[in-house]
C-alpha cells in the first residue's frame, strides 16, 4: 500500500528524517509513535505531498485512495450530514452530473458506478458515524457555523471515515472526543477494511486499534508487530540492560501493589483494585525504561489539613438563573482523595470542576471548604491565555514574586533547564507548554489538584511521568480525561456526571465501557423503531418494514422479493451492455431508469429483511 524508501528531510537546519525506510502493506492498522517533536506530523505531510522531500521517495500503490482528517472546514449554513456527504467527491460528482444534460451512455455510466460505490446507502452511512461521535439526529441537520473549533473537528474526523479511503491518515482523532466517542472509534477502526496510519498518545487506543506499530526515533523508522504495549516490551527487552532501571520498576510496582493491600478487600474498591493489578501484570520491564527516558514531573508536598477538605451540600449549579446544569450535589472530599469524572461531553463534568475551583458559584445549597485549603486548577485552554512574548521564568516570576534561585528550581521540577526556562513560550510545544502550566498551578503546594483534559498535548513517554507524579503527589486529585490509561493508573473513586446529578460509579472503566456500548445498541435499536413507526404503510412490502414482529411468512416473502429483484437486476445489466441497446439512446435510458429503481428497492428490501431478524 505505502511504501517510504530512505527519505530525507530537514527544515531549519534541522535533520527529522536521515535514511528512513517503512514498507506498510495493504490492510495493516498502524500506530506511529515517537516523542514529540521528531517529526510525526511532518511524516503525513509528506505521505500527503504537502512538502518535499529532501532525498528518497515515498510511493503509494496504484490508483490507491488516501484520506486525512481536514483542517479548514466550511462555516456557513450547510448542514453537517451535507458536510459529511460532500467529502466524498465522486459521489457528489457524480450526483451533481445527473442534473445535467447527458447522454444515455453516460447516464448508464453514472448509474452503475453509483450502485457500485453503494452511493444510496451513503446518507445513513454518514448519519451513522455522526452520531457515533457525538452528534444527535438534530444536530445533523444543523448548520456547521453553530458549531465550536472542537465539534467541528469532530465534523472532519466524520468526513474522512465517511470516504473509507485506501490509506488514512489520523493525527491524535481523540483529541476533540469524549470516552463515549472513543469507545465507539476504537470499534470503527478496529474493524477498518482498509489500511490506516494513527497518531496517538492514547496508549489504549492503540492498544484496541492497531496490529502493528511504527517507531520513529533517531531520524529512523523501525516497525514493530503487535499492539502498544507489545512494542514496549519489545523495546524494553532490546535496550533495557541494567539492574538499576530494574530497581526502580520494582520500586513503582511496590507503589501501587499498595493501594491494592489497602483497598483491595473493600467492595467499593474491589474494581478499582482490580484494574490497577491488570495495570501491574502489563508493567513487566515496561515502566523502569519509561521512568528513564521520559521528562520527569514533581508536585510539592502540601502540609496536612483535616478532612474532609470539601463539603458540598444540596447544592445546584449552572450558568443561567433557574437552569441548573447539577442539581442536589451531595459530597465529601477527603484530602488523599483519588477521583475521575466520567460522563460524555456536556453532562457538566467541566461544570463540577469550575464549582470545586470557586470559578463558578452555586445557585443554592452550601459549599463548605477549609479555612486553610489551596487549590490548583489546570485546564488545556489556559495554555491559549499565556503570553507568548514571555519566557517561561518571566511568566513565573510575573505570578509569583520569589527569588530566582527558587523560580528555576520550581521550574527544574517539570523539566525546563536554563535554556529551556528563557526560551519564549511561543516557541514551545504544546507539551512544553501543559508542562509551565502545571508549575504553575501547583508552585504553593496546593491540597487539591483539578486537572480537566491534562494529557491532551503530552506525548506517551510524558503521560506516565505524569502519572508517577501524580502517584507520589500526596494531596486530593480530582480528574477528568478521556485516557483510560491514566484513569486507571491514578483514580480509586469514580463519579459519574449525567442527567444533571453526580454520583459514585462503583464500577471500573470495563464496566463502564460496556455500559457505553449497551447504551448506543439501545439507542440505535430505539431510533430503527421509531423510523419504521413513522413510515407510511402502502403496500405488503411497507407493512413487513414497519412490523417489528414480523412472522415466518413475512420473512419468506421479504426473501423472495430480494431474490425476484436480484434476478431482474442481473437481466437489465444483461440487456444494457448489448450492443444494439447501447446504440439505442432512448432504449438505453429507459432501460436505465428501470435499473436504478430496481437497485433502490433491492436496498430498501435487504434492509427491511436485516430489520425483521432483530
Amino acid at each position: 500500500m505505502l511504501d517510504i524508501k530512505n527519505i530525507t528531510y530537514r527544515i531549519a537546519g534541522r535533520t527529522l528524517f536521515d535514511g528512513a525506510s517503512l514498507s506498510v502493506p495493504s490492510g495493516h492498522h498502524i500506530g506511529l509513535v515517537g516523542p514529540n517533536g521528531t517529526g510525526k506530523s511532518t511524516l503525513f505531510k509528506l505521505i500527503a505531498s504537502e512538502l518535499d522531500l529532501d532525498g528518497g521517495e515515498i510511493a503509494m500503490v496504484s490508483g490507491a485512495s488516501m484520506g486525512m482528517v481536514r483542517q479548514d472546514m466550511p462555516d456557513d449554513d450547510t448542514p453537517l450530514i451535507d458536510v459529511v456527504l460532500a467529502s466524498d467527491t465522486e459521489r457528489a460528482g457524480l450526483l451533481a452530473e445527473l442534473e445535467t444534460p447527458i447522454d444515455a451512455d453516460r447516464m448508464s455510466d453514472i448509474y452503475m458506478r453509483l450502485n457500485d460505490i453503494n452511493a444510496y446507502e451513503a446518507p445513513s452511512q454518514a448519519a451513522i458515524i455522526l452520531s457515533g461521535l457525538g452528534f444527535s439526529d438534530a444536530e445533523q441537520s444543523m448548520p456547521i457555523s453553530a458549531f465550536s473549533g472542537g465539534w467541528k473537528m469532530r465534523v472532519a474526523l466524520a468526513a474522512a471515515l465517511f470516504r473509507k479511503p485506501g490509506l488514512l491518515l489520523l493525527d491524535e482523532p481523540t483529541n476533540h472526543l469524549d470516552f463515549e466517542a472513543i469507545v465507539w472509534l476504537e470499534n470503527f477502526l478496529a474493524n477498518y477494511e482498509h489500511t490506516f496510519l494513527i497518531i496517538s498518545h492514547d496508549r489504549d487506543t492503540l492498544n484496541k486499534v492497531v496490529s502493528h506499530i511504527a517507531h520513529l526515533d533517531q531520524q529512523k523508522l523501525s516497525l514493530y508487530t503487535g499492539n502498544y504495549d507489545q512494542f514496549e516490551n519489545a523495546l524494553a527487552q532490546k535496550r533495557l540492560g541494567h539492574q538499576a532501571l530494574f530497581d526502580k520498576q520494582q520500586a513503582h510496582k511496590k507503589k501501587m501493589m499498595a493501594f491494592v493491600d489497602r483497598f483491595g478487600a473493600k467492595a467499593s474498591k474491589a474494581k478499582q483494585a482490580q484494574s490497577r493489578l491488570r495495570a501491574i501484570e502489563k508493567m513487566d520491564m515496561v515502566d523502569a525504561l519509561i521512568a528513564e527516558r521520559a521528562t520527569s514531573f514533581s508536585f510539592p508536598k502540601p502540609e496536612q489539613i483535616a478532612s474532609p477538605i470539601i463539603t458540598i451540600d444540596d447544592v445546584y449549579v449552572g450558568y443561567e438563573a433557574n437552569k441548573p446544569v447539577l442539581e442536589n450535589i451531595n459530597l465529601g472530599i477527603g484530602g488523599e482523595d483519588r477521583i475521575a469524572l466520567l460522563g460524555a461531553n456536556g453532562n457538566g463534568k467541566s461544570t463540577f470542576v469550575k464549582l470545586i475551583s470557586d470559578n463558578l458559584s452555586a445557585m443554592s445549597g452550601k459549599i463548605m471548604r477549609h479555612s486553610k485549603l489551596r487549590v490548583g486548577y489546570f485546564a488545556q485552554h489556559q495554555s491559549d491565555e499565556l503570553d507568548v512574548m514571555l519566557t517561561p521564568f518571566e511568566a513565573l516570576r510575573a505570578s509569583i514574586d520569589q527569588p530566582e534561585p527558587k523560580l528555576r528550581a520550581l521550574l527544574g521540577r517539570f523539566g525546563f533547564d536554563k535554556t529551556k526556562s528563557d526560551t519564549k513560550i511561543q516557541k514551545l510545544s504544546g507539551g512544553e507548554k501543559a508542562r509551565l502550566l502545571f508549575c504553575m498551578m501547583s508552585y504553593d503546594a496546593p491540597h487539591i489538584m483539578l486537572l480537566d483534559e491534562p494529557t491532551n498535548h503530552l506525548d506517551i513517554d510524558a503521560r506516565q511521568a505524569l502519572i508517577q507524579a501524580l502517584n507520589e503527589y500526596e494531596g486530593c486529585v480530582i480528574l477528568v480525561s478521556h485516557d483510560p490509561h491514566l484513569v486507571e493508573a491514578v483514580a480509586d473513586r469514580l463519579y459519574l456526571v449525567k442527567d444533571g446529578c453526580v454520583n459514585p460509579y462503583e464500577g471500573d472503566l470495563k464496566a463502564y465501557r460496556q455500559l457505553i456500548m449497551d447504551q448506543r445498541r439501545k439507542e440505535r435499536s430505539d431510533a430503527r423503531k421509531a423510523k419504521k413507526q413513522k413510515k407510511p404503510v402502502s403496500d405488503k412490502f411497507a407493512d413487513a418494514a414497519v412490523n417489528p414482529t414480523v412472522n415466518a411468512a413475512k420473512m419468506a416473502e421479504l426473501e423472495a422479493k430480494i431474490e425476484a429483484l436480484t434476478e431482474q437486476k442481473k437481466e437489465l445489466e444483461a440487456q444494457m451492455s448489448r450492443e444494439q441497446v447501447a446504440q439505442n439512446q432512448n432504449q438505453l435510458a429507459e432501460l436505465a431508469a428501470s435499473y436504478d429503481q430496481i437497485n433502490s428497492d433491492l436496498t430498501a428490501t435487504e434492509a427491511a429483511w436485516f430489520e425483521a431478524q432483530s
